[in-house]
């Protein structure tokens, strides 16, 4: 029987789990890798090869994905044994390459058993862990092709390599103290500092910041605990106030900081190990000592927590044995730094120190983000530990289609047959260095796959780098992806499903078919197109992008619009018209003409101006931030709610202004900013239900999908999902993409297969 198995099958273990597999069936044949995937050969009695195919599939090594296997009889050749035998070309290039995972636990006991000869060894992996898609350059994936090349085995780790009964057969990047990669702690200037683990330790105990090369990139490191080490880390990195992640030696350490529970304690010791966001259980400790600075997540409720995921992760934090913040080696929006060469350059007068390594990362990847919810997780920012694992989709790529997403939160997304294969993370492609690693990105990940693009799907947006990069590109056919479409059609894809659905897509910003700025938007969307059927009124945006990063412009262009009628304007006893008193008038004058203020329907831009006038946020330092203190201030105990008018036109529109002019009218009363926040909040939520009523009405559909970064907001999700459902409503919510605009491309790719299915995409 000749036999391919397609999915992630390389670097899991895939080819020793058949080898013993066979072996234990008395089967005989042999197994190796192509640039396809998995080809194998196997012949014996009739039973005992349909069990082996049966098993091929059901009892895969855990971190292997099996997307198809086919089988095919060929007449018998009377070998006896099992081999493994040299990886070959292929002629469809591309397979399915597996994400980083964690450290296993049977690598773990080895890392710290004095008797092992791994012992404390920093690098230590298996077929079941380690590093994959970071080192990888090319495919089939073998060793030679990784940027373990330069890494000769020694004779025992070439026999343990060789030996069908140990766990490290074919382990691509095996290594051991005597022949593998070593560690390097320097200073500024280069410097050699040692014993490298040793001094670190040290370094971070006496309060300095530290960059510690990881999987997919560089870190800075310090002692969570001390408030003047975290407060030099953000002056340097020039981050005055998102949350760091931290990371905690242990479980234990986790649930001594947050609440954990069930959902998140999977997803905390889960071989993907990604930031955690988890509501904070012990109170911040201003003055150091064994708890957790207020600098390191300042005003929140929540902690951003991971497990170690390397072992040299595992061995600082074993001793250190307190949490230390783990954020992204690089300055302000920047990319990782995961070249040894950038990393002391980029990071001289950020780092007091380096420890760094000499394995190569091919591939930079950020850590990813989740969060948990209803049971499961809600991924925020997909990289390492899930990328590039490929999404199966509802619908078949008649050809290729590389997708190339929004401007901010990039990712771009391959697909082909009926699967997607999204890129981690990349960032603001405004920002050059992101912009390179997008491109370059595009050329490592189509090698990879094998994926030749014949259908570049982009954003309407004509301004977007990534709308420029599609459109620049020759003998492709282009299709155009309303931004909002874009969102409903990947939280369709996350749930494998087509639609039509009701959409309700918020977010910040996103390019309308009629040229002004969506961001409230209900639709009728299946994959193909969609309507607009309903969104928030229009509200100017005085400055332009001025008002994003001033969110209480946004609070007076909403007051102007809420009290413009009244008996001397907006009340001068608000705060927010105070604080900015200097500039308000200047700023309702664009509003009311228009000049340099665009309309916007954008929920971000309501939430900026909420939280604006409750004094939560007047400037932003990182995107969300208004909407995110607003989202904390909430009294989740609250459960009155503002009234929005909603018209009775085509398309229907929701008045945001009442929800503000209700805001201020309360606070002015003296009403408690945290009931005013949850009120709010409970008054989108009824917005959103009743327009949903509304339209079910009209067009008799009873699901519903939320999507943009607006559903991040988890008081607003619970508020809208329970309503929904309590009412009859099937609702839709992102699972294995974030609703934010790193799910974007999933969504233009999917629309570019449905269109071009249908005959809608024209062949250039």
């Amino acid at each position: 029987m000749s036999v391919r198995v397609a999915g992630t099958v390389q670097g899991v273990g895939f080819r020793p789990f058949v080898h013993g597999l066979a072996t234990r069936l008395g089967l005989a044949g042999h197994v190796g890798n192509d640039s396809a995937g998995v080809f194998l050969e196997v012949e014996g009695e009739s039973p005992a090869v349909r069990d082996f195919l049966l098993a091929l599939r059901r009892d895969a090594p855990p971190l292997a994905l099996v997307d198809e296997v086919t089988a095919r009889e060929i007449a018998p050749v009377g070998g006896g044994g099992f081999t493994i035998v040299a990886s070959r070309a292929h002629p469809r290039a591309g397979t399915a390459v597996s994400a980083d995972s964690a450290t296993c636990a049977d690598c773990l006991r080895e890392l710290f058993d004095p008797t092992d000869r791994r012992y404390r060894y920093p690098f230590v992996n298996c077929v079941n862990c380690g590093p994959r898609f970071t080192i990888v350059r090319g495919v089939p994936y073998d060793r030679r092709l990784t940027t373990m090349a330069g890494f000769a085995m020694c004779a025992d780790c070439a026999r343990e390599y060789a030996d069908p009964a140990d766990r490290r057969f074919h382990a691509q990047p095996v290594c051991c103290p005597a022949c593998g990669p070593r560690l390097r702690l320097v200073d500024p200037t280069g410097t050699a500092i040692g014993p490298a683990l040793e001094s670190t330790v040290e370094l971070i105990r006496a309060g300095l910041v530290v960059a510690v090369k990881g999987l997919g990139g560089y870190h800075l490191a310090v002692d969570a605990g001390q408030p003047d080490a975290v407060a030099r880390l953000r002056r340097r990195k020039h981050r005055a106030d998102k949350p760091f992640a931290l990371m905690v030696p242990d479980l234990a350490a986790a649930e001594r900081l947050c609440a954990v529970d069930p959902t998140a304690r999977r997803l905390l010791t889960g071989h993907r190990r990604p930031i955690v966001l988890l509501p904070r259980r012990c109170p911040a400790d201003g003055t150091g000592g064994t708890g957790v600075a207020e600098q390191v997540a300042p005003g929140s409720h929540w902690l951003g927590l991971l497990l170690p995921y390397t072992p040299l992760h595992h061995l600082l934090l074993a001793d250190l044995a307190r949490p230390i913040v783990l954020t992204s080696a690089n300055v302000s929006d920047e990319p990782i730094v995961y070249r040894d060469e950038d990393a002391l350059h980029r990071l001289t007068g950020i780092a007091d120190a380096v420890l760094t390594h000499d394995r190569p990362i091919h591939v930079r990847a950020d850590d990813s983000v989740v969060r948990p919810a209803r049971g499961g997780a809600q991924v925020l920012r997909r990289a390492r530990g899930y990328a590039p694992e490929p999404l199966s989709v509802p619908v078949e790529f008649p050809r290729p289609v590389l997708a190339c997403g929004a401007e901010l939160k990039n990712t771009f997304c391959l697909g082909t047959a009926r699967q997607a294969v999204l890129a981690p993370h990349l960032g603001d492609l405004t920002e050059y260095r992101t912009w390179r690693s997008f491109v370059d990105g595009i050329g490592h990940l189509t090698r990879l796959t094998g994926v030749r693009p014949e259908v570049l799907a982009h954003d309407l947006h004509p301004d977007y780098l990534s709308t420029r990069y599609a459109r620049d590109r020759t003998g492709v056919a282009l299709v155009g992806v309303q931004h909002h479409h874009a969102h409903i059609a990947a939280c369709l894809a996350d749930n494998h499903e087509t639609g039509p659905v009701l959409g309700v897509a918020f977010d910040g910003l996103g390019y309308g078919v009629d040229g002004t700025i969506w961001g409230g938007e209900f639709l009728l969307a299946d994959l193909t197109g969609f309507q607009r059927l309903a969104h928030l009124a229009p509200v100017p945006m005085p400055g332009g992008p001025a008002a994003v990063r001033q969110p209480w412009r946004m609070a007076a262009a909403y007051l102007d619009a809420a009290y413009r009628d009244a008996a001397g304007g907006v009340p001068e006893d608000l705060a927010v018209l105070r604080r900015n008193a200097a500039r308000w008038h200047q700023v309702t004058a664009l509003a009311r003409t228009g000049t340099n203020a665009p309309a916007t329907t954008s929920a971000g831009r309501l939430f900026d101006a909420v939280a604006a006038l409750l004094g939560r946020c007047d400037a932003v330092s990182y995107e969300g931030q208004a909407a995110i203190a607003l989202e904390h201030h909430a009294d989740p105990a609250e459960r009155g709610r503002y009234h929005a008018a909603i018209s009775t036109g085509q398309p229907a529109v929701v008045s945001g202004v009442d929800l503000v002019r209700a805001c201020a009218e309360d606070l002015r009363a003296g009403v408690a900013g945290p009931v005013i926040a949850a009120r709010f909040h409970n008054g989108v939520a009824d917005a959103v239900v009743r327009v949903c009523v509304r339209l079910r009405e009209l067009t008799g559909q009873h699901a519903v999908a939320l999507s943009g970064g607006v559903f991040q907001n988890q008081p607003l999700v619970e508020r809208v999902v329970s309503g929904l459902t309590g009412l009859g409503f099937r609702v839709l919510t992102h699972v294995r993409v974030p609703p934010n605009d790193g799910g974007v491309s999933l969504g233009q790719a999917v629309v570019a297969a449905a269109r071009d299915r249908a005959g809608l995409v024209r062949s250039d």
